[in-house]
């Protein structure tokens, strides 16, 4: 699976809806996501693509919509 794929399943689990429509929306702006679902996002793209993605380091203006997700765990995976 893609790595587009695996985040989309990743957030769809963890927003508990379908996101593959929204995946320029800001789920954040939308309340589809809140501090507590952002870190277990943070923890299960970093479980599952071994890579880091601090909390500490977290800037919402680059993680806010799916695609910027799926494009930031592409830059730490390469």
């Amino acid at each position: 699976m893609a790595v587009k794929e695996e985040v989309i399943e990743i957030l769809n689990t963890i927003i508990g809806e379908d996101i593959n429509d929204q995946l320029d929306d800001d789920f954040f702006d939308s309340g589809l996501l809140d501090s507590m679902a952002t870190v277990e996002l943070l923890l299960d793209l970093e479980s599952k693509f071994d890579i880091q993605a601090p909390v500490s380091e977290f800037n919402r203006d680059e993680w806010n919509t799916p695609n910027k997700v799926i494009a930031k765990v592409e830059s730490l995976i390469g």
